[in-house]
């Protein structure tokens, strides 16, 4: 028994153990973390209250049951009534020695291609850097000599000329802060990381957007109070939160919108990398907002270097969050429908060296 009750709790995809009902008879903690509730919270409720199907599953559904044979439906979106569809495989099969009862395995499709978006954003992140201090070195040179030019000709025209030069060097200047953003996103130091409250982070990212570009925002916060320490660097993670939040109020116009701002802990989230490393990321942050949400053909790289939503975007707001949480070791992405768009980042815990954290990977 105990050997089953410790492969039940390692199983590293939601799994939710269903009774002849079609009632929760127990989860385990992935699904505990999938579905954002407690087994105990749970037991005894309708599965399909709880997991919502966007496929006619009843029949295929009664069919594995009455046969005693597996089911199993591949890219379906899967909501849990706390945060947008995912896509995801359901995996069905009856239990042997228990009749009626069927053990449901949820397989999301984000975390099998999300896991090497660690690596994929530090490679494209090399090449950007590389490009970036090329665009730099060759053009900001001459930019300099044709603002200086500029500057000497509008000395002795007219004010119709002087329309002209003034335009030279204004979007000469325009240009050379392009490139300062390039550069910003190419020579980001390591990050220094120390025990650090998330709260304070994100307090202080939000007193800043407040005060200039999110002033026509409402602001919600979830906190939870116990979240421990993260390990991290308090001023990159300020500026991660606030690439966030003016996406979020880009999006939202002039006419404004809210930005809820949650915080919870998620104790059996561990990444587990390429090479067959792992850590634990229990911290979760989520920056949510209730505008009209991701375009569809840039949903999947949307943190990719020069990947941008916006007509006049540079893409590399969400490439270099991308770049600093991953330069964390940690994890972020984006569930995003019109109407509600939440960017997730997952965090390490700053704890004593030697500490257990009894985390279940995800691959």
């Amino acid at each position: 028994m105990g050997e089953d009750v410790a492969l039940w709790s390692s199983l590293p995809l939601p799994g939710l153990l269903l009774d002849p009902d079609d009632r929760i008879a127990d989860i385990n903690p992935a699904a505990e973390g999938f579905l954002n509730a407690s087994a105990r919270a749970l037991a005894g409720q309708p599965v399909w209250d709880k997991v919502m199907v966007d496929a006619p599953l009843d029949a295929a559904f009664a069919r594995a049951r009455s046969s005693a044979s597996p089911l199993f439906v591949n890219d379906v979106d899967v909501g849990t009534g706390e945060r947008p569809p995912t896509q995801c495989n359901l995996s069905v099969a009856p239990l042997q020695d228990r009749p009626g009862y069927m053990l449901l395995l949820i397989s999301p499709r984000e975390l099998a291609g999300r896991i090497t978006q660690t690596q994929s954003v530090k490679s494209a992140a090399k090449s950007a850097i590389g490009m970036a201090e090329m665009l730099a070195h060759e053009i900001k040179n001459p930019l300099a000599g044709i603002t200086g030019a500029a500057q000497l000709l509008s000395m002795n025209l007219g004010p119709e000329d002087l329309e002209l030069t003034d335009l030279i060097v204004s979007e000469s200047r325009r240009i050379v802060g392009l490139l300062e953003q390039v550069e910003q996103f190419g020579n980001l130091s390591p990050p220094d990381r120390q025990p650090i409250n998330l709260h304070d982070v994100l307090d202080r990212a939000r007193r800043s957007a407040e005060l200039g570009f999110a002033g026509a925002m409402r602001f919600e916060d979830d906190y939870d109070p116990s979240l421990p320490l993260a390990l991290g660097d308090a001023d990159q993670l300020v500026q991660v939160v606030l690439n966030l939040l003016k996406n979020a109020a880009q999006a939202a116009g002039e006419g404004g919108g809210t930005i809820r701002l949650r915080t919870y802990f998620e104790h059996s989230f561990r990444l587990r990398r390429s090479d067959g490393s792992g850590q634990a990321l229990p911290l979760q942050v989520e920056v949510a907002d209730d505008g009209p949400g991701l375009p569809e053909d840039i949903k999947g790289d949307i943190f990719e270097p020069f990947v941008s939503g916006r007509e006049n975007g540079t893409g590399l707001g969400l490439a270099l969050t991308a770049k600093i949480v991953s330069d964390h070791g940690g994890w972020i992405s984006v569930d995003s429908v019109p109407g509600r768009t939440v960017f997730r980042i997952s965090l390490p815990m700053a704890k004593p060296p030697g500490a257990g954290t009894g985390s279940k990977e995800r691959s």
